[in-house]
């Protein structure tokens, strides 16, 4: 066995880095690879070396996240994260992870997030559960409630090039107040939808606007016996408006041959449940979304609006990252008083957007009451009114 070495890559083993992730998930054929170079340079990208053989991957994207009260942090957007076979139980990951964190702490990054590719991964490295996926399903042609009002205004479809700089600029406005939501400014996005574009064969994806919101949809073309049976694949829908959202839904239910729409990243509040005059025309699954590491917790904590009182002192625990563990106020002030409610760090983060209370938590024995009321105020303090979401995978 050589010895492991984690560090940044250099010019020279950019090359090298989406193969290695692509055999980590067998998928390392030469298309596969191709699908993801144009997303490297977006990467701060490491390695795990044994000797001279790249055995591990792990990236990041800098991004922003709007955090509770319309604040905005800088956010580690965590990605292409694997190792290949034959090399996994030897310690890898951990050695990624270590370096990525220690990393982002010297940069001054407070947040760091990912999507799991397996739930009891990352829990270990201080990553919380932070929201919620909505996997959202409409069979037939379900009507709106008597009332609704609908921005009459057109829903437009137009070409992706024309669209793509009207999506960025609505994007930007109603992520400025969507909590989870993260920012697009690096340019990652657009090569992501691209890398998607190409991917299993599927039919490129269509764009819709209206002048306060879009839509942008893949269809999926069946024919039976019976007719088409058409299905529309929604990747992202957005209004700044309760009035455009409902034209954009409007939209989307008349087309004649479509039998069912499906959404995997809608939230789970998601406002179409209410719009319609049968709610049981929805099918929802609900599945994890973000994982949110506190890298600094002083940082993060000051970062973010409360909901309530600042002054309830956590007793924080953090084994993999010791500089976090530690009494804290929730305003982020360190402080010697009494701690009131002790948790791990994996669970302040998992209720650090709202999407998760403390109370939640304690029900399941993971956050202790140190002194009565406290946990009450914790929990409130830190609840949001919208569940945080977060429409873009990374």
């Amino acid at each position: 066995m050589g010895n492991l070495e984690a560090r940044k890559l250099d010019a020279g083993e950019q090359d090298e880095f989406p193969a290695v992730f692509g055999a980590a998930f067998l998928e390392d054929s030469e298309a596969d690879v191709a699908r993801l170079r144009p997303i490297a340079p977006f990467v701060t990208a490491l390695g795990v070396f044994d000797d001279a053989e790249m055995i591990g991957t792990a990236g990041h994207y800098d991004l922003t996240i709007t955090l509770p009260g319309g604040h905005h942090s800088r956010l580690a957007g965590v990605t292409l994260v694997g190792v290949k076979p034959g090399h996994r139980r030897r310690g890898v990951l951990t050695s990624l992870i270590r370096e990525q964190l220690d990393d982002l702490r010297e940069s001054g990054v407070a947040l760091a997030a990912l999507y799991a590719s397996e739930g009891a991964i990352y829990g270990r490295f201080g990553y919380g559960m932070a929201s919620f996926e909505n996997h959202l399903s409409l069979s037939g042609k379900p009507g709106f409630r008597t009332g609704v009002e609908v921005d009459d205004r057109p829903v437009r479809e137009v070409e992706r090039d024309r669209a793509l700089p009207v999506i960025q600029q609505q994007h930007a406005r109603i992520a400025a107040n969507r909590v989870g939501w993260t920012g697009r400014a690096d340019g990652s996005w657009e090569a992501l939808e691209l890398m998607r574009r190409s991917r299993n064969g599927r039919q490129p994806p269509r764009y819709a606007l209206h002048p306060e919101g879009h839509v942008i949809y893949r269809p999926e073309t069946k024919w039976t016996d019976r007719g088409p049976d058409y299905r529309l694949e929604i990747t992202h829908l957005m209004a700044e408006t309760p009035q455009a959202y409902a034209a954009l839904w409007r939209y989307l239910l008349e087309f004649d041959l479509v039998r069912e729409l499906h959404w995997g990243k809608a939230a789970i509040d998601e406002p179409i449940v209410h719009l319609l005059a049968d709610p049981r025309a929805v099918d929802q699954r609900i599945v994890d979304g973000l994982w949110l590491r506190l890298v600094d917790v002083r940082a993060a904590l000051a970062a973010r609006e409360l909901n309530g009182p600042d002054d309830v002192v956590l007793e924080v625990t953090d084994a993999f990252c010791p500089w976090n563990s530690g009494r804290w106020r929730l305003s982020g002030e360190c402080t010697t008083a009494p701690a009131q409610v002790a948790l791990d760090v994996a669970d302040l983060a998992a209720a650090y957007l709202g999407g998760t209370t403390l109370s939640q938590l304690a029900a399941a024995g993971r956050v202790r009451e140190l002194e009565p009321g406290a946990l009450t105020a914790a929990s409130r303090a830190l609840a949001t009114d919208r569940a945080p979401s977060c429409p873009d995978a990374f």
